[in-house]
Order: structure tokens, then sequence, then C-alpha cells
């Protein structure tokens, strides 16, 4: 019968318990890496997502906007002529001028000083 040891390991038991520990945390580390990878990832293209939608909704926005504006335009135009006023004496149709500021108001373009101000003039 062969003459067993007792007590610690020899010189290869002890190369093959270090590889196996090695091996088994750097199989460990490159999981988790890899782990922190796909997430960062993930994060990443979610954020690029986020940021599409965004922009994508600015542009409808200001599109939308153009578009209520030139409305807005469009329906200040023809409201002017369509007011049925005589002319003041300077030969300036104030009541059609005065709906056209209404409307220009109403619609956004001009503010509540600008409309004043431009109200002030045409009347006095």
């Amino acid at each position: 019968m062969p003459i067993r040891r007792r007590g610690r390991p020899g010189l290869i038991g002890l190369a093959a318990r270090t590889a196996v520990v090695a091996g088994t945390a750097s199989a460990v580390s490159g999981s988790m890496s890899n782990n922190r990878q796909r997430k960062q990832q993930a994060e990443y293209e979610q954020q690029q997502y986020q940021a599409a939608q965004q922009q994508a909704a600015m542009q409808q926005a200001a599109q939308d906007a153009v578009a209520q504006q030139q409305a807005a335009q469009a329906a200040a135009a023809p409201a002017a002529p369509a007011a049925p006023a005589a002319p003041a004496a300077g030969g300036v149709d104030i009541v059609a001028e005065l709906q056209k500021l209404a409307s220009l108001k109403d619609a956004g373009i001009l503010s509540d000083d600008e409309f004043a101000a431009a109200k002030t003039k045409l009347l006095g």
C-alpha cells in the first residue's frame, strides 16, 4: 500500500487549487464586466431613444406653431377688407385697422403693449 501524506497539499495540489481559484475569479470578473457593459449599453440606447423622442416632439411643436401663425395671418388678411366702415378723414379705415390689430394680438403676434401702442398711434 502506498504511503499517503497528511497535512498540507503538495506543490502540484497547491498549484491546481490556485489555478481553480484564479480561473473562477477570472470567470466571475469577466461575467460582471459583461453585465456592466450590457447595462451601460442599454442605458445609452434608452437615452438616445428619449433624445430622439424629444427632438421629434420639438419639431412637431414648431411645425404646429408655424401652422397656427400662418392660419392666423390668413384669417387676419381677409378680415380687413370685409369690414364695412367708412374711411376716416385721412383715408384710413380705422375700424378695419383696429380689427386687424386685434386679430394680430389674439394670434399672439402682438403683445398687449404693442397692441396698445399701435392703437394709440392709430387713434391719436
